[in-house]
């Protein structure tokens, strides 16, 4: 149990008046307890008591491999697992829910204990994990090496031919050889580029094709994203253009993240850049997002996120120009805030690269 998140958590519990704190999400309960499971249907929780009294619940089925320094009160299929909730708490009165536990759990316990008060506490949890702590950090730092390594690694494979699925499933492999997975990995080929969510498909490549690659992995429970887009054997003069501004936006941005600057205010450096150039309508998504144990994690870059920027946050910055049945540029990076500035965590050439 990792003492020092869990009283960040209870000093904001402290403030939101609140007795006890369930908390459903797998990689919240790992990120406070170090035991991390996949609990599908079945209930699975971790109490964070004001009285101080820590519980996990669990069902039989679970499987744990060593010690957890926290009380853990297991249950059996068939078993009414909310009653075992229930059990452990002494005069309920405010209750913090998190955001992803079932609705079914929830009314069963509020059917159970329908004198309490049920809040949304995710923020709770949420707002401690959004600041990365050195052990953190020195994993995230790696888990974007990784990354780095096999951006530099795929560019053979991509040869005239191969398709999206097939380069995707390349990538795969090269994260398993960096003792790491790929959690999924969009390969979007000429056209396809200008779709932001583009799902891979059969499509080949093609001579004058730009090559759009997003891609992360995850490295010992932590995650790296990145976006690099290359050009197959040639070049237009709109698609240098169109890079050389995206390319600018993400800099611009980085270049003014510090401590006490505003994410909105990162949002409309890169945005302000595309759109002096006259592509801003084709800027179609926020800038960036937060990750950690999560590819997509609470908080964004936004121009409507006016929270300040604060050391030991991590988050993408990644403008793009999608310009539909054409071609999509998207350049993304990941930043961590340190005390006066930022450090990017991705090295992999952002210049024009043709293949």
């Amino acid at each position: 149990m990792n003492n020092d998140r869990i009283q960040e958590i209870l000093d904001l519990m402290e403030e939101a008046r609140l007795d006890y704190f369930l908390i459903s999400d797998p990689q919240s309960i790992a990120y406070c307890t170090g035991y991390y499971n996949d609990p599908h249907e079945r209930m699975f929780v971790f109490m964070i008591s004001k009285h101080g009294n820590h519980t996990l619940f669990m069902n039989d089925l679970f499987y744990l491999d060593h010690d957890l320094d926290v009380n853990i009160v297991w249950h059996k299929d068939g078993q009414d697992a909310i009653q075992t909730i229930v059990d452990e708490m002494h005069f309920p009165g405010r209750i913090g829910i998190d955001k992803n536990w079932a609705s079914h759990f929830l009314l069963d316990l509020m059917k159970k204990l329908p004198d309490a008060k049920y809040i949304n506490a995710s923020p709770c949890v949420d707002l401690v994990r959004m600041k990365k702590d050195l052990q953190e950090q020195v994993l995230m730092i790696e888990s974007s090496k990784i990354n780095d390594a096999v951006m530099e690694e795929i560019i053979p494979f991509v040869q005239e031919g191969v398709t999206e699925k097939q380069l995707a499933k390349k990538l795969d492999e090269l994260f398993f050889n960096h003792h790491s997975t790929c959690y999924g990995a969009i390969v979007a080929f000429g056209k396809n580029a200008a779709d932001p969510h583009h799902e891979n498909d059969d499509t080949p490549l093609r001579k004058g094709d730009c090559v759009l690659i997003d891609m992360g992995c995850v490295y010992k429970g932590y995650c790296s994203d990145m976006t690099r887009t290359f050009f197959y054997e040639g070049i237009l003069e709109e698609e240098i253009k169109v890079y050389e501004i995206v390319k600018k936006a993400n800099e611009a941005a980085e270049a003014m993240i510090k401590p006490g600057v505003k994410l909105s205010d990162i949002d409309k450096c890169a945005r302000k850049v595309i759109s002096d150039e006259g592509y801003g309508k084709y800027f179609t998504h926020r800038l960036g997002h937060f990750i950690g144990r999560d590819v997509h994690e609470y908080g964004d870059v936004s121009s409507v996120n006016e929270m300040e920027v604060e050391e030991g946050m991590i988050f993408s910055i990644e403008p793009g120009i999608y310009l539909e049945g054409n071609f999509g540029v998207r350049v993304e990076d990941l930043v961590m805030v340190t005390k006066d500035g930022c450090q990017v965590l991705n090295s992999f050439t952002k210049d024009i690269y043709i293949i």
